[in-house]
């Protein structure tokens, strides 16, 4: 079956939301040999399907594996149920949990404009300067999301993209 337009083509991350960020990149360091991660604290407005607009407060870390980026999420503060929902029920497990799997698209108008035509379920969509994303709700099919994410060339090569 061949795919047409987007959807899953150019999938380069593999994302985790923890309880500790410092933990998560520790034992990612320690296991499987990541490292030189780039830390950024977003503060954004997103959309959420079941919240609606508010405010998201996350820390995130990122690192390359050969042509594969970590990202580590820690949930901060405000609309942030897309991200509690995937964390274990138990407090005190640290580790990371899979949460979504990135695209990154280049022509961010061509690839919103074919999220509402094929009607694919919106999870959450923000951003930030430099960055757009949304995330399709493919958590039936695929037990995660799937975001979609245009960045400019400066913030993607700070994000060691090549």
């Amino acid at each position: 079956m061949k795919l047409e337009g987007m959807y899953l083509n150019g999938s380069f991350q593999n994302a985790y939301v923890t309880r500790r960020l410092d933990h998560a990149v520790a034992l990612v360091t320690e296991r499987h040999g990541i490292s030189n991660w780039v830390y950024f604290e977003p503060q954004m407005q997103v959309y959420t399907a079941t919240d609606g607009y508010g405010p998201c407060h996350v820390k995130v870390a990122l690192a390359w594996a050969g042509a594969l980026q970590i990202e580590l999420i820690e949930p901060v503060s405000g609309n942030l149920r897309h991200y509690l929902e995937y964390l274990p029920a138990d407090q005190s497990d640290l580790s990371p949990r899979h949460h979504h799997i990135c695209t990154r698209v280049m022509d961010w108008d061509k690839a919103r404009a074919e999220v509402d035509q094929k009607r694919w379920p919106i999870a959450f969509e923000g951003g930030v300067e430099g960055c757009k994303f949304v995330y399709i709700d493919a958590r039936e099919s695929l037990g995660h999301y799937v975001e979609y994410m245009w960045m400019s060339p400066e913030l993607w090569a700070m994000s060691g993209g090549q």
